[in-house]
């Protein structure tokens, strides 16, 4: 017994849009052109429930830009303590069966605005919690010495 197999094969160019559908007889549709084009620029037309999209815009000519600047990145604040230079660490979580899987462990950072004797104003920092300790016993400048920072630049 032979089955009849049925298929459909889309074709694009740059002008129309087109679907045939193969049987086992060999018989082939008449190509089909899309000819409703929307504001957009846009061509669409529905086959069978299939919504069909080309873009025409990639045939229209591209704007010419003078300035070359690059693209900002976003500024991104790293989980690391100026002060101490603690990071986050990588560990194992162990699930009750024993089965291991890479986690990672976070320092633990505050937002915290510090008085600066020295300067005669608060500064605002993020820092480790082991920081504020060590602030809290030594001094920010003593700290600040000893991480290599510059606090008039904060």
């Amino acid at each position: 017994m032979a089955a009849s197999a049925t298929a459909g094969v889309f074709f694009a160019n740059n002008r129309s849009i087109s679907f045939r559908k193969a049987e086992s007889s060999k018989r082939l549709l008449q190509p089909f052109k899309a000819e409703a084009v929307s504001d957009i620029g846009f061509v669409t037309s529905q086959l069978g429930g299939i919504k069909i999209s080309y873009d025409m815009s990639s045939q229209l000519p591209k704007s010419i830009s003078t300035s070359s600047a690059p693209a900002l990145q976003p500024i991104v604040a790293r989980r690391i303590c100026p002060f101490t230079g603690k990071k986050s660490n990588r560990a194992n979580k162990i699930s009750f069966s024993a089965h291991k899987t890479k986690k990672l462990q976070f320092v633990n950072l505050q937002y915290k605005r510090v008085w600066w004797e020295a300067g005669k104003r608060f500064l605002k920092l993020r820092l480790s919690t082991k920081a504020l300790k060590t602030i809290e016993k030594k001094g920010i400048d003593a700290v600040a010495k000893k991480a290599g920072m510059d606090l008039r630049k904060l």
